[in-house]
């Protein structure tokens, strides 16, 4: 999918976009990388290691770049890097032409015996089961990229990071801009800022060149903010307006934004929102969910005066904006639902405002 400016409709749908009816077109939907991909990955020679790869995003980054690099008729190796505990996931990548490796990248040893490789996308980490286990939180977060950035020292390396770590800022704002200083919220979100910071660490000791993606939210039609408040509102269950403005983005497009980071690496560490452009009002959601699943939303709380949100100014001045616009996620996901699509059944707790995950 290109990230080109397309006719738009009623809240930013492109015009004639029709949805995905399968699991299948979606995920060849997501994984579409489009020009700007190969040609950012032009300027990364090598192979394409993608650490983390058996979770929501991991799937989908790694599946992009081996089309990217099948489409500019290279022969470097994409290899995907989990413990993969769904043996479906390895299997569907390998079909894909992906490679893969169980790994506990906890595990030094194991890391160790990864293969090299000049391109590394870090996408491990964990977030949710915090509250119940923060030692493991901050060993997955805060350790494992210590081992991996020592590791691959002299790899570019994209290290996928959250908008968690801003502080809440005025719900009326444009969002936390790259230059706001860090003010997590609860533990996984302070574990995401180790995570950053071992980077960054490894960045200014070893000429590490980093490139760090601050993401809220990607979506898709079976997991995301999006997904959550309408199935919400198709169940006649009461979304909560507390947390009253959302950012999300489409998860081919945070995915294509993340391998298109490559070749902006740097030390130190260049940082970057990735979300979409609007600060979204959660209410306004709710209501068009409404109109196009005919239900009536049930709603609780009230808009607080502060929100989580990013300002996704930098990524759009250098990528454009991103090619799934919101009105078409509401009619897809809409649409996904109403026919009965299948749902991960992962909320977000996209509402969650003292950190607690």
């Amino acid at each position: 999918m290109l990230h080109r400016t397309r006719p738009q409709g009623p809240l930013g749908a492109p015009l004639g976009a029709p949805p995905p009816n399968t699991e299948a077109e979606l995920e060849r939907t997501l994984a579409e990388p489009g020009l700007e991909v190969a040609e950012a990955l032009a300027r990364c020679p090598g192979d394409i290691l993608v650490l983390g790869a058996g979770g929501k995003m991991g799937p989908t980054v790694a599946r992009m770049a081996r089309r990217a690099l099948d489409q500019a008729r290279r022969s470097d190796r994409v290899i995907a890097v989990s413990r993969f505990g769904a043996r479906e996931t390895a299997h569907a990548l390998r079909t894909a032409g992906v490679e893969t490796i169980a790994c506990d990248l906890l595990d030094r040893d194991a890391v160790r015996a990864l293969p090299d490789a000049p391109n590394v996308i870090f996408l491990a980490g964990q977030k949710f089961g915090t509250t119940g286990a923060p030692a493991l939180t901050w060993a997955l977060n805060t350790l494992v990229p210590a081992i991996v950035a020592e590791r691959y020292a002299a790899a570019r390396i994209v290290a996928l990071s959250t908008g968690n770590v801003y502080p809440l800022v005025p719900a009326d704002s444009a969002g936390a801009r790259e230059d706001l200083p860090p003010a997590p919220v609860g533990e996984y979100a302070a574990s995401c800022l180790g995570r950053e910071r071992m980077f960054e660490y490894w960045s200014a000791r070893a000429e590490t060149r980093v490139a760090i993606v601050r993401l809220n939210y990607a979506v898709e039609l079976r997991y995301g903010v999006l997904v959550d408040i309408a199935r919400r509102v198709q169940a006649g269950e009461p979304v909560d307006v507390t947390m009253g403005r959302v950012n999300v983005i489409w998860q081919g497009d945070a995915c294509g934004r993340i391998l298109r980071c490559l070749p902006l690496a740097s030390t130190p560490p260049f940082v970057l929102n990735v979300t979409g452009p609007e600060a979204l009002s959660v209410r306004a959601l709710a209501q068009g969910f409404g109109s196009l699943l005919g239900r009536q939303p049930v709603f609780t709380g009230a808009e607080a005066a502060d929100a989580l949100l990013s300002d996704a100014a930098a990524s759009v001045a250098l990528f454009g904006p991103p090619a799934v616009g919101t009105g078409q996620m509401v009619a897809w996901i809409a649409d996904w639902l109403a026919r009965g699509g299948r749902v991960l059944g992962r909320p977000t707790h996209f509402e969650e405002r003292e950190g607690r995950f």
